[in-house]
């Protein structure tokens, strides 16, 4: 079952997917976006609403060092020098399944230079009147352990306005502060930085952060919600896969992208956790792991 785009409804929701990168193209509820949306057939702009692995954020300098053997990763982010959102967000997704209100797609990760594992991906979008729920899952498929992280990639619409125009509630403690090139460095309390938002209005502020000491609900999930003036809103929420957020005001150079949604990624781990170890993923053969988020709006 091959095609470019599907289409999926429940209820007053509607989404669209896309092959390449297994990408939310679109997200709506009663026909107002929930994430900045793309036209079919263009080439995805930036990395909206892509599925991001086998690591989220980015590899400093694309080097790194596993169980003993330094890799070099292509360099995709190339104004930074770093190895960034991982190697499946430009391949095509194969479906192999869908429905009047889901799709699933596959893709096998082949070894390579830089990442010589073999990984099993699946993700399964499915919409209900509670939204859009996404789980990916990943199967280390080879015969050696492999590090692993993910995050989704969408960038939340609140309603009318701009970033600048609506309210964000982000439920962390601490924030990862950057230096030259986003390389990270040490993580700071969110007042610090000024980068607190319980219900704040960003107005002029710039982040590309990743934030972490979330506050939960009783059941284990945490949520980030972005609301508009008219009432209107959306919020994505995951669970205790995701101990990090990355939050992002989509400061961009071209009018058309410059912060008009928000782009808000629950990860595994934190930036350059090649390196660091942070919350890294270890796959061994035949294991599997999985991450599960929900956008609704309101």
């Amino acid at each position: 079952m091959v095609t470019g785009s599907w289409t999926i409804r429940s209820g007053s929701y509607a989404a669209a997917v896309d092959a390449v990168g297994a990408s939310l193209r679109r997200l709506t509820l009663g026909g107002r976006d929930l994430v900045v949306p793309y036209r079919e057939g263009a080439v995805r702009p930036l990395f909206r609403g892509a599925i991001v692995a086998p690591w989220p954020n980015r590899v400093v300098d694309g080097r790194y060092r596993f169980e003993g053997r330094d890799y070099q990763l292509p360099l995709t982010e190339p104004d930074r020098g770093h190895a960034l959102h991982g190697l499946v967000n430009w391949v095509r997704w194969e479906a192999v399944a869908s429905g009047v209100d889901h799709v699933y797609l596959h893709h096998d990760l082949v070894p390579q230079d830089g990442y010589p594992f073999a990984l099993a991906l699946d993700v399964e979008y499915v919409l209900s009147g509670d939204g859009l729920t996404a789980r990916l899952t990943a199967l280390n498929t080879g015969t050696h352990d492999a590090p692993y992280g993910c995050c989704p990639h969408p960038y939340l619409v609140a309603g009318a306005g701009r970033v600048d125009d609506w309210l964000l509630t982000v439920p962390a403690t601490t924030v990862l502060d950057t230096r030259e090139r986003l390389i990270p460095t040490t993580l700071r309390p969110v007042a610090e930085l000024g980068l607190g938002f319980d219900r704040r209005r960003v107005g002029p502020i710039s982040a590309d952060n990743a934030f972490t000491g979330l506050r939960r609900s009783p059941d284990g999930a945490a949520s980030v919600r972005v609301e508009a003036a008219a009432g209107t809103g959306v919020e994505i929420s995951w669970g205790t896969w995701a101990s990090w957020v990355q939050v992002h005001t989509a400061d961009r150079p071209e009018p058309e992208n410059d912060r008009v949604g928000l782009a808000i990624e629950p990860m595994s781990c934190p930036p350059d956790a090649f390196n660091s170890g942070a919350d890294l993923v270890v796959l061994a053969p035949g294991q599997e792991h999985m991450a599960k988020w929900t956008i609704r709006g309101w």
